[in-house]
């Protein structure tokens, strides 16, 4: 089924992955340009992002790379521009940027507090702002947020400001999807679960199995119905279905990835 973007311009945030291999983000927007989207690359990380830009012409895709930190608005405002400047509009705005420290109220701080609802829920409500204005103008668009499994079910860490701001982020694109329906924009959100990833390498393993990856694979996959951890595919895959045509009576909802976690009962 290829080209189910055909013709339409997507914005990717945390288009980079943070170390090799595939990250959400980077497995999003090399999907979405293999299926026909122009795509704006946008992350933090001008390697990062230039590396996911140099997969995508590499395969005859079309790509411009931003750099921007999405918790700014003045930023969002100027990626979103850029856009424009670059392609002439915005069908899909993919909202990737997330990540998550430990703690419960009592560890966290006040600062860590706002900085994880700042970077995992106020950065989806800034790209939506600016964004939405631009969909309105063409008569639709797509909006598809990544949350995760802990926003809906207790993960066996404790991540509290995350958990809150994925939770809430849930909720938010509901009502987008709600509010904007009647202008032809959908918004949907992708849960997914245990998924491998570069951030498991680098920093998950760290936190909770001493900086051994294969400990956290062995544990997280035994969770599991499936028997194993999700990829970065599997959540593009979910992205692309709630971004193309084929999803157009679908939003305000969401898709989960999790291979049977949360319908499993222990």
């Amino acid at each position: 089924m290829a080209e189910r973007l055909k013709d339409k311009v997507a914005v990717v945030t945390g288009a980079g992955a943070v170390g090799p291999g595939w990250g959400n983000g980077k497995a999003t927007a090399v999907l979405f340009a293999r299926e026909g989207a122009s795509v704006l690359a946008v992350d933090i990380n001008a390697e990062a992002a230039e590396e996911t830009r140099a997969l995508i012409e590499g395969e005859g895709g079309n790509c411009r790379v931003h750099l921007a930190d999405v918790t700014d608005g003045t930023q969002v405002k100027g990626m979103v521009e850029a856009c424009i400047e670059a392609f002439g509009r915005i069908d899909v705005m993919h909202n990737n940027v997330g990540g998550s420290i430990p703690g419960g109220p009592v560890e966290l701080t006040e600062d860590q507090w706002n900085d994880q609802l700042r970077y995992n829920l106020t950065s989806v409500f800034l790209t939506s702002k600016h964004v939405i204005p631009v969909m309105e103008r063409q008569g639709g668009g797509a909006i598809v947020n990544v949350a995760s499994l802990a926003a809906i079910r207790h993960t066996g860490h404790y991540h509290a400001a995350y958990e809150a701001a994925k939770a809430g982020l849930i909720h938010f694109t509901r009502t987008l999807g709600v509010q904007y329906a009647p202008k032809g924009i959908r918004c949907n959100t992708v849960i997914p679960g245990h998924v491998f990833t570069p951030l498991v390498e680098l920093r998950l393993a760290k936190q909770y199995r001493g900086g051994s990856v294969e400990d956290l694979i062995a544990a997280r996959s035994k969770g599991v119905p499936m028997g194993r951890m999700g990829d970065a595919w599997d959540v593009a895959y979910a992205a692309l279905f709630l971004a193309s045509d084929e999803a157009g009576y679908v939003t305000a909802t969401e898709i989960v990835a999790d291979g049977g976690v949360i319908a499993k009962c222990e």
